[in-house]
């Protein structure tokens, strides 16, 4: 329940302070006094989004404070709790608007974003303005205010379930049918080009490894003839036989050298077994030079063939092996196709029968919802004049199917018996959709606990009985709770609990709005000239009294 609202320099307002009752709090006013500015602020501190302009001339920053008493089990210590925040029974808003537009918040002295503001506002304030009714005279929210009436959340929530899954599997199956359709486009290619691979099978490193013999042979009888050369040289007609012939003559000697040639003949030793690996070396090396020119012309046509692929496919010859992998893969798509395409379309079958066993269960509750709530339509609209209207809730096929089912909703009214129903705009006058409006706002809150609801000018277009009778509902409406409302009606005004009177004060150099709370007589005085204008007489005074006591 709202207990009070403090405005700080906000538009034409200085320094204005309101303390709400419960029960049926009435602000009445002249047309421009400010009555508009009040629900601009108290939407600013909730975290509405409104006007981009609301600093007063001349302040630097506005500021609105807003306080809740919040009973035990109110549906706002949910949202409040998400937020890591813990009150026990007085909830205060406050909000600041700065010059250049910057804006903060607190919740009891806790920075919050607006994004929190708006979540816990939903649980604490219902505001029907003077344009609400074209969310009646929209379509596309009346099934929403079906579902939110019948509590229909978790069957909601079932349904889109149904429906990503069904989504998702039908993505998959367009994908795979779309690489199908590729690969079959391409499948002559993908098949020569891989037997052509396959046939040549080149594996990782081979080119170069081709490339490095194919030199080699090039080269290899300039070079096989100085090796030859060098061969001759290391053997015995050579380097060998001249240090064997030394190391025999000074073993020959060595006797009477007095140990003198042991070191030398240890050296040549080593020589010999060094010439020994050498001549090994140009031996293993000549072997490898000996080769046929039918040799060359094999290792010339492989290395050719494999750099010609990779300039056909436009890879590096060592990607050829991967690039051979990923065409097989491709054509994998269509080789396995047919038992994937089998089984994603029993997949998406399995899914599309969920969600249509979803979206049924969902439009029966809906049906029984709206039997209900044209019952409940009905018993509203009798005390407010309307007892020949009839209201009735539509359901119809959906041209598509959605993540909220399949069904289309539709709020038509027939104001007489035997007239034909149509469309709200179509049918019922500007003073009959404030009626519906405010008999549909009761229905679909009747267990919003704990919610304020504002009405702004909720009696626009009808007066006297039927003024009355809105009045009156109103009135009913806030026994139990807290209603404000902004009315002009003087038999509204007439039934509230609690009185304000908005006014505009005008100086030479500025305009300011102020709010005046009402006493008895003054109230008989506000009354009497919503009912006579500017001239209050006697008999407007007698009217108005008559009209609170009625």
């Amino acid at each position: 329940m709202l207990r009070g609202l403090d405005i700080r320099d906000m538009l034409i307002i200085d320094r204005l302070e309101l303390a709400f009752q419960p029960g049926l709090n009435v602000l009445t006013g002249e047309t421009g006094a400010g009555k508009s500015i009040l629900l601009d602020a108290l939407g600013f501190v909730l975290g509405w989004r409104g006007r981009a302009e609301l600093v007063r001339q001349g302040a630097d920053q506005g500021e609105v404070t807003a306080w809740f008493d919040l009973p035990v089990g109110h549906p706002a210590h949910a949202v409040l709790e998400a937020a890591g925040i813990v009150i026990e029974d007085e909830l205060i808003l406050r909000r600041i608007n700065t010059r250049d537009g910057r804006k903060t918040a607190w919740i009891n002295d806790r920075r919050v974003s607006g994004e929190v503001l708006r979540n816990l506002s939903e649980t604490l304030v219902e505001l029907h303005g003077q344009h609400d009714d074209r969310g009646l005279l929209n379509p596309r929210g009346h099934r929403q205010m079906l579902d939110s009436y019948a509590g229909l959340e978790g069957s909601l929530e079932k349904t889109r379930q149904t429906w990503r899954a069904l989504a998702a599997v039908q993505r998959d199956l367009e994908t795979a049918k779309a690489k199908i359709a590729e690969a079959r486009a391409e499948e002559d290619f993908l098949r020569h080009a891989v037997a052509e691979l396959d046939a040549l099978a080149p594996e990782e490193g081979e080119e170069a490894t081709l490339d490095t013999q194919r030199r080699l042979m090039q080269a290899a009888e300039k070079i096989r003839t100085d090796i030859a050369k060098a061969g001759e040289a290391l053997g015995l007609q050579g380097a060998e036989g001249m240090v064997g012939d030394a190391s025999r003559w000074l073993q020959g000697v060595a006797g009477d050298a007095e140990g003198r040639l042991d070191a030398p003949l240890e050296a040549l030793e080593q020589v010999l077994a060094s010439l020994d690996d050498a001549q090994r070396g140009v031996a293993d090396c000549l072997d490898a030079l000996s080769f046929n020119t039918s040799e060359l012309e094999d290792v010339e046509e492989r290395l050719f063939a494999i750099r010609g692929l990779a300039r056909k496919h436009g890879v590096q010859p060592d990607d050829l092996r991967s690039f051979a992998d990923d065409l097989r893969g491709r054509l994998s798509v269509l080789d396995d196709g047919a038992r994937d395409m089998a089984a994603l379309t029993a997949a998406a079958e399995a899914a599309q029968a969920a969600f249509d066993q979803a979206a049924m269960v969902l439009r029966d509750k809906r049906q029984k919802a709206a039997t209900q709530l044209d019952a409940a339509m009905a018993k509203e609209l009798a005390p407010l004049k309307m007892e020949r209207a009839v209201f009735a809730t539509l359901l119809s096929e959906a041209e598509q199917p959605g993540p909220d089912g399949k069904d289309v909703v539709a709020f038509t009214v027939a104001t007489n018996p035997g007239a034909p129903a149509g469309p709200l705009n179509k049918i019922a006058s500007g003073g009959e959709l404030s009626r519906f409006l405010l008999a549909l706002k009761v229905c679909l809150t009747q267990d919003a606990s704990g919610l304020t609801m504002i009405f702004d000018e909720i009696d626009r277009g009808v007066g006297g009985a039927t003024a009355d009778a809105v009045g009156r509902r109103l009135a009913e409406l806030a026994a139990d709770g807290q209603v404000l409302v902004v009315t002009h009606s003087p038999q509204v005004a007439a039934l509230g609990g609690h009185h304000w009177r908005v006014e505009k004060l005008q100086t030479q150099d500025e305009t300011r709005s102020t709010v005046v709370p009402l006493d008895a007589e003054a109230r008989i005085d506000e009354i009497a000239r919503m009912l006579s204008g500017d001239k209050v007489t006697d008999a407007a005074r007698d009217a108005a009294r008559a009209l609170v006591k009625a």
